[in-house]
């Protein structure tokens, strides 16, 4: 629903002195012109300073580029004027939604409706949108104060077009189409209703080319009209992810049409940093960070810009000014606004710059206390959401490669622990595997401290045969990881998961034997030794087995001249 943030509650100004100028200003807003619109209003404090409407107007301006202070400053100073000074009452109060604060918000719109007369409705469209638009949407409240403005004035296209505003953010699409139709029915100049016809459409069983039909009707009634653009960009990027093969052409179409979008909007900060939004949806690094440095220039104090610096200067493999840029964003930022996205990036770019290569060509830590950082910044980024460990599978496969095993068993370790991981299966191997190998790698005395990681890896295992029962690593894995653990429960779960991994592979067949020998051959051995304690004939029957792969194996031919 951030889509519809664009939509201007000042379009539904009325009446107020030079009409002409405000009508300029409320279609700056509609065309997402806003650094036009804010001159016009500005221009307007100056000439008519008891008018509330336009410090509303112009704070709600700033509220949607998420300026709230600058939001505030305005709304404080037209709730003090003669003329219609709630309005700025209703920004205050989407303020407070923004901020949480529930019931201040609601004591401030009760007012305001409280004093409303009989045909007053635009006051009841402004409080539906501010439900809209809070940072944490309650589309339900929004959709009873918005049936109220219409009950008052059913012939209000703006009550009903923010009615499908409503409808739409509360997924329900029939009741919202209707109410955008109706809109455009009562004013066909109300290109918003039209270009919101086009985006239900748009995401209606990924109807594109039906959707783009739809936008071209618009461009059709207006061609100057900049939010279509917008919208056939998103359209396009989001047919290219549904569409793989086309995603480079469409990807390109995509950003065509936003750079058309910016040319009829403006090459403000704020659109700029839209603009940049959409560079990162379409993976367009190159050009982001070449727009980053350009609102560096604008604007050397807006600390969100250094977040686009951040992400463009890793993509391009800039790790240190990737780095640099993002210590820089967490440490100034608002920290609510920090996301979790943010604190992956740190990580990777640490992680990045502390790793080289001998001269060998093995992996190495060059610093150590930055690698550290790197790793619990990832860990970070998983207690900020832990939605972002979708995204861990590639960084800890990087490390698996590079053979950092402990780093890349806790980043594995850390994406197993969302329920909902996409990547489950593949996460819970990768955590026992990586686990596995950093163990084997340990010196004598470090094993023995590390004995309650081989239990969760073998945790990890049981989870990941229940999903996959045929999964022969998960087995052979499983049975090498309780050999480590040495106690007489994890010696027969080791001969256990021996007999199933020898089970699934002897029933593919001579191939699979062929190409399993050499696990096969530590399998056979390593259960018959289990097996000589507790089952003489199963374990000559496996040192039979080993012998017929290996006849040179000297442990076997003594083990079988024993039990014999």
């Amino acid at each position: 629903m951030k889509e519809l943030k664009f939509l201007g509650l000042s379009l539904l100004f009325f009446g107020v002195a030079s009409a002409q100028d405000v009508n300029e200003a409320k279609k700056a807003i509609d065309a997402e012109q806003y650094q036009k619109a804010k001159t016009i209003l500005k221009s307007l404090l100056a000439s008519s300073p008891d008018e509330g409407k336009n410090y509303f107007l112009l704070g709600d301006i700033y509220l949607k580029q998420t300026e709230e202070d600058s939001a505030a400053i305005y709304f404080n100073k037209g709730k003090a004027v003669k003329n219609n000074a709630e309005y700025n009452t209703i920004g205050l109060g989407h303020i407070d939604l923004n901020d949480g604060n529930i019931a201040a918000a609601q004591a401030k719109f009760d007012a305001v409706e409280k004093d409303l007369k009989k045909k007053d409705i635009e006051q009841l469209i402004y409080i539906g949108r501010a439900y809209i638009n809070a940072e944490k949407p309650d589309y339900k409240k929004a959709i009873a104060v918005l049936n109220k403005a219409v009950a008052k004035d059913q012939k209000s296209a703006q009550a009903h077009l923010s009615l499908g505003d409503a409808y739409y953010g509360d997924r329900n699409q029939n009741e919202a189409y209707k109410e955008y139709r109706i809109a455009y029915e009562l004013d066909n100049t109300l290109l918003r209703a039209k270009l919101q016809l086009g985006v239900i459409t748009k995401n209606t069983r990924a109807a594109f080319p039906e959707a783009i039909k739809a936008f071209d009707a618009v461009i059709a009634a207006n061609p100057n009209y900049g939010p279509v653009y917008r919208e056939l960009a998103e359209t396009y990027y989001i047919w290219g992810v549904t569409n793989p093969a086309k995603k480079s052409e469409y990807n390109t179409k995509a950003l065509g049409y936003y750079e058309k979008y910016m040319s009829l909007t403006d090459y403000s900060l704020n659109s700029r940093m839209r603009h940049a939004d959409f560079l990162l949806l379409t993976d367009d690094y190159k050009a982001l960070e070449a727009e980053a440095l350009k609102m560096q220039q604008m604007d050397k104090v807006n600390p969100r810009i250094l977040r686009y610096l951040a992400y463009a200067s890793y993509e391009n493999g800039k790790y240190e000014a990737s780095s640099k840029a993002m210590n820089e964003w967490i440490a100034k930022a608002d920290p609510k606004r920090i996301i979790a996205r943010d604190y992956l990036y740190l990580g990777l770019a640490n992680l990045a710059s502390s790793v080289g290569q001998d001269e060998k060509g093995n992996t190495v830590i060059k610093d150590q206390a930055t690698f550290d950082a790197a790793i619990n910044n990832i860990k970070k980024a998983a207690e900020t959401d832990i939605a972002i460990t979708n995204e861990f599978n590639a960084v800890g496969q990087k490390l698996f490669k590079q053979k950092l095993y402990g780093p890349a068993s806790v980043v594995f370790g850390v994406a197993i622990t969302n329920p909902e991981d996409r990547n489950m299966a593949l996460d819970s191997f990768f955590y026992a595997y990586s686990v596995y190998f950093d163990h084997v790698n340990k010196s004598p005395e470090a094993q023995k401290g590390n004995i309650e990681n081989l239990k969760k890896a073998d945790a990890a295992l049981t989870k990941l045969i229940e999903m996959s029962p045929d999964a022969l690593d998960a087995y052979l894995y499983k049975a090498k990881i309780n050999r480590y653990i040495q106690s007489a429960e994890s010696l027969k779960t080791m001969a256990e998961a021996y007999d199933k991994y020898i089970e699934l592979v002897t029933a593919k067949g001579d191939a699979e034997i062929a190409k399993q020998k050499k696990n096969l051959i530590d399998a056979y051995s390593n259960a018959g030794a289990y097996y000589a304690v507790i089952n003489k004939a199963k374990a000559i029957e496996y040192f039979n087995k080993t012998l017929a792969l290996d006849p040179n194996d000297e442990y076997v031919k003594n083990e079988l001249k024993r039990l014999k």
